[in-house]
């Protein structure tokens, strides 16, 4: 269609920069609500160029949903977006299936107009149930609450680096045809550090790059990994909430910039048997009034005593959540410790081999590394996990529990009981939502061979949570 009669927002890379930055440093200074959603409002009432509002939620799983909203119709009924729950996985039930969209205003990111589309700006919605309250499904309301509960009590900002993995593949939903096809093709095979400019993996780096620098992620480095046609993409660290938001986008940029190369960004743990499967090393630390209370230059391992029982509560906890962290049949092929995986619920300065690692830090740079998290978890149910575990759960009475001869599960059958048998678990989601994403993984293993074997199986892509459809799923 000709595009003569159109006059849709299109800005300038470095206009959107600048934008997305200002709103971020709203964010970090935690800026009222009140007077953000004020601002938001005018903008969009004034800027007679944007046709439609995106606004994004995620459900029990992780997986991202979109809606689309005209610009003029939010702008009058932002406090009434109604859907329907029972639609989303692991949501409401049929029977109470009305659910409503509030906006985080502070949430809000001007998107690239050769990306996302001319015209559109992107907002984080927050699924409110039909008594006026956070859903209890929403994780990103759970932990957007504790993460608020944290600094009013006592003044400590949660912050999160992730470094995510991911593979890039030959043709478009190449995960979505792998019951047909039976393999992935590779795009590039150099490895580690290695790609020529020009090459599509570089190509395909060097755009989803612009495409976060332009969204404010701050970027910090970017490279192939180590098995071919891998990548990851560093950004800088942010407050929790922010930090999830972003590995949500970080995911979906990839996706889409992939899409229109004509390939496919897969973030499965192991897709390929025989190399090194892909992560979500979780960088974590806590500031209070900029001051990082993980530091310590005369502690062991320059962290602080805060910082040790933070990581001891995590192992104590390592089989409880290990669910949570490695949330698919096909994450168990990636705790292999052939590949360096981090399947051993230790504690390390250096055995990359140990579900936490202790960085080279310093006074800024202090943190503590989750590393047996996949990139297809829930980010907002991780890091939730990891800090309320951190904060407030308890520490096992191991002799040595920080080298003891201890292992995560190595099939997502064990996990399962694990997570369910839990009590803190319980403690962490309620009951009922614990039970709906256990019911959830549970549906998905039953339809996959119960064994691993040394080949990746159709039915653990085409029932993965990022990957099936309403299609795929009734082809069982």
């Amino acid at each position: 269609m000709s595009s003569e009669f159109r006059n849709f927002l299109e800005l300038s890379y470095e206009e959107l920069e600048e934008l997305n930055l200002q709103a971020k440093d709203q964010r970090k200074k935690r800026v009222a609500p009140g007077i953000i959603q004020e601002e938001r409002l005018k903008y969009l009432t004034d800027e007679k160029t944007i046709k439609a509002v995106t606004v994004v939620f995620s459900d029990l799983e992780g997986r991202l949903h979109m809606l689309d909203y005209d610009k003029k119709f939010l702008v009058k009924s932002y406090d009434n977006l109604t859907f329907d729950g029972s639609s989303i996985r692991g949501f409401t039930a049929q029977r109470e299936s009305d659910l409503r969209l509030a906006i985080d205003w502070a949430a809000f990111y001007w998107v690239p107009a050769d990306v996302f589309g001319a015209g559109k700006v992107l907002v984080f919605g927050e699924v409110i149930d039909k008594n006026g309250e956070f859903y209890s499904g929403d994780i990103r309301g759970v932990l957007k609450n504790f993460s608020n509960e944290m600094f009013d009590t006592n003044g400590w900002t949660l912050n999160a680096a992730n470094e995510i993995e991911g593979f890039l593949f030959e043709g478009v939903d190449a995960e979505r045809s792998f019951h047909e096809t039976g393999s992935f093709e590779y795009v590039n095979s150099g490895g580690y550090y290695h790609s020529l400019p020009g090459d599509p993996l570089r190509e395909f780096i060097d755009t989803t790059a612009e495409v976060q620098r332009a969204m404010g992620f701050e970027n910090e480095k970017d490279h192939p990994e180590v098995a071919p046609s891998q990548f990851e993409i560093n950004y800088t660290y942010g407050d929790v909430v922010t930090a999830a938001d972003q590995i949500q986008l970080y995911k979906l940029i990839c996706r889409q910039v992939a899409t229109q190369m004509g390939m496919t960004a897969s973030f499965l743990p192991k897709p390929v048997t025989g190399v090194n499967g892909s992560g979500m090393h979780t960088n974590v630390s806590i500031t209070k009034n900029g001051k990082n209370l993980f530091w310590d230059p005369k502690g062991e391992e320059k962290i602080s005593k805060m910082a040790w029982a933070f990581t001891d509560r995590i192992l104590t906890a390592g089989t409880d959540l290990c669910l949570v962290m490695n949330a698919s049949v096909n994450a168990y092929r990636r705790l292999d410790p052939h590949f360096e995986a981090p399947n051993q619920i230790k504690a390390s300065a250096t055995d990359r081999g140990s579900m936490v690692r202790i960085p080279i830090g310093n006074e800024k740079s202090s943190r503590v590394e989750v590393r047996s998290v996949g990139p297809d978890a829930n980010p907002y149910m991780v890091l939730y996990a990891i800090f309320k575990t951190g904060l407030q759960g308890e520490t096992a009475k191991i002799k040595n529990l920080r080298q003891a001869d201890r292992y995560l599960p190595d099939n997502v059958y064990t996990a399962i009981d694990d997570f369910r048998k839990a009590p803190w678990t319980s403690s962490l989601f309620g009951d009922d939502v614990k039970g709906r994403y256990a019911d959830l993984k549970q549906a998905s293993a039953d339809r996959c061979p119960r064994l691993l074997g040394t080949i990746v199986k159709a039915p653990e892509v085409q029932f993965h949570h990022d990957v099936y459809n309403q299609l795929l799923w009734g082809k069982f």
